[in-house]
C-alpha cells in the first residue's frame, strides 16, 4: 500500500454541531488516500468507526433529493424490464427513495441508520435496522435466495468487504445479480474530485480495482453503466460466474481499457493526481480572497459531506462562508463540522442578498442552475472547484 494524498484532519463529515457544542472539540481523524499495486484499489488509511458514521441520526435523506428520486425511479422501472426479479434486497435503503418503487412484499432493505429505517418502516416495508454481513445474510437468506440486490453508494462505506461479498453470493440465487453502483474513480481523478474522500468512502471503486477483487468470490462483471449521478459514477452489473445466462457486454473492456488508458493502474497517476489537488487548494483559496477583499458576501449552497472536506482541507470557515442554504431538514439549524458554518433552510437565491454562492453541491449543478436561473440572469456567481477552481 502506497499513500499518496494528504487532506489533513478531517471531522466526520455527517456530524453537524448543535450550537451548544460549537465550544467543544471535534473528533477529528487524519484523511490519508492509499493506493494497492496488487489490486488496483484506493482506499483511505484511518477507518472510523461505523457506528460513530451510521446511527440513529444520520442525516443524509435520498428523498430530499429530486434529482435521485427520479433516479430511482427510472432505475427501478429499468430493472423490473430487464430482469425481472420476483424478491429483492437493498442494502444501504436510506429512507426508501428507491424501495418505494416496489412492491412491498417484492423488496427487503437493510439499513443501519435506525432513523432512515423507520422512515420506511412506516410505510409498511420490511426494512432491518443491521449491518451488511454474512451472519444477516445466513439468518434471513438461508431458505429464501435473492434475485437481485441492489446497493447505491454504500458498498464502498462498508470496511471489510471480505464479509460484504461473501454475503452478497450466499445471498444470491444462481442466476441472481448485484447491481452496484458507486462514485467512478476515473471521473474522480480526472475532475480532481478530491472531495470524493470522505470519513464514509472507504474506497472509490475502479473496474479495475472492483474486477480483481470480485474473483476471489466467484463473481464478476458482466455489464457497466456510466452515469452522471454524484459527479460520474459507475453502475455495475455483477453475476456468480457460474451463471451462462447473462453474457458478458462489451462495455466492460470498454470500461477496463479507458481506465488503463488514463493510467489508474499506475502509482504515478496518482501521485500527479495529488500535485492537482495542492494546485487546486491555492487556486480556491485565492478566489475567496480576492472576493472578500472587495467586501462581497460568500454564502454556500448544499451542506454536504462532499464540503466538509473541502473547506477542512482548504481552511475555509465562517470567516469565509456567510452560511450555507441546504434542503435536508436534519442538518437546518446546525453547522457544519470543523468549518462551524451555520446551515440555513434553503431559500430562493436573490442577487439582492447574494452575489457569490459556493457550490458545496457540485454533483447536483444541473438541478441547482436550473431552479436558480433568474438569479444566475441577474447577475449571480457561482464558485466550484469542479474540475478546477473558477467562479462561474
Amino acid at each position: 500500500m502506497k499513500k499518496f494524498l494528504n487532506l489533513g484532519f478531517q471531522p466526520l463529515a455527517n456530524s453537524y454541531l448543535e450550537k451548544k457544542d460549537l465550544n467543544k472539540k471535534e473528533n477529528k481523524f487524519e484523511l490519508i488516500i492509499m493506493y494497492d499495486s496488487k489490486n488496483y484499489l484506493v482506499s483511505i488509511l484511518n477507518k472510523v468507526s461505523k457506528k460513530k458514521m451510521f446511527n440513529e441520526n444520520y442525516p443524509y435523506k435520498s428523498s430530499e433529493s429530486f434529482t435521485m428520486r427520479k433516479s430511482f425511479k427510472n432505475l427501478a422501472k429499468f430493472l423490473k424490464q430487464r430482469f425481472n426479479p420476483k424478491f429483492v434486497l437493498e442494502i444501504g435503503s436510506n429512507d426508501g427513495a428507491f424501495l418505494k418503487n416496489f412492491k412491498k412484499k417484492e423488496i427487503i432493505g437493510i439499513e443501519p441508520c435506525k432513523n432512515l429505517a423507520n422512515i420506511t418502516k412506516k410505510k409498511g416495508y420490511k426494512v432491518y435496522s443491521n449491518y451488511w454481513n454474512t451472519n444477516l445474510a445466513k439468518k434471513f437468506f438461508s431458505k429464501k435466495k435473492i434475485d437481485l440486490i441492489y446497493s447505491a453508494n454504500t458498498l464502498s462505506h462498508i470496511e471489510n468487504y471480505d464479509e460484504l461479498f461473501k454475503a452478497i453470493k450466499f445471498s444470491l440465487n444462481d442466476t441472481g445479480i448485484l447491481v452496484l453502483e458507486d462514485p467512478s474513480l476515473l471521473e474522480c481523478i480526472k475532475n480532481v474530485a478530491y472531495d470524493q474522500f470522505y470519513c464514509e468512502h472507504i474506497y472509490v471503486f475502479s473496474t479495475l480495482s472492483l474486477s480483481k477483487i470480485l474473483i476471489n468470490y466467484g463473481l464478476e462483471i458482466f455489464d457497466i453503466e456510466n452515469i452522471r449521478t454524484h459527479g460520474g459514477s459507475n453502475r455495475y452489473y455483477i453475476k456468480k460466474k457460474t451463471n451462462s445466462f447473462y453474457k458478458i457486454k462489451k462495455s466492460v473492456k470498454e470500461n477496463l481499457d479507458k481506465e488503463k488508458i488514463y493510467g489508474l493502474h499506475k502509482f504515478l497517476t496518482y501521485k500527479k493526481f495529488a500535485a492537482k489537488v495542492l494546485k487546486s487548494k491555492k487556486k480556491l483559496k485565492s478566489i475567496f480572497k480576492k472576493i472578500k477583499t472587495q467586501n462581497k458576501k460568500i454564502i454556500g449552497y448544499g451542506a454536504t459531506a462532499k464540503s466538509c472536506t473541502v473547506l477542512n482541507y482548504c481552511g475555509i470557515d465562517k470567516k469565509d462562508i456567510d452560511y450555507f442554504y441546504d434542503t435536508t431538514s436534519y442538518k437546518i439549524g446546525k453547522y457544519l463540522p470543523g468549518s462551524k458554518i451555520l446551515v440555513k433552510k434553503y431559500q430562493k437565491l436573490l442577487i439582492k442578498n447574494h452575489k457569490y454562492v459556493f457550490l458545496g453541491a457540485w454533483n447536483f449543478k444541473e438541478e441547482i442552475f436550473k431552479k436558480e436561473k433568474k438569479f444566475i440572469k441577474n447577475g449571480g456567481k457561482f464558485i466550484t472547484h469542479i474540475p478546477y477552481p473558477r467562479v462561474i
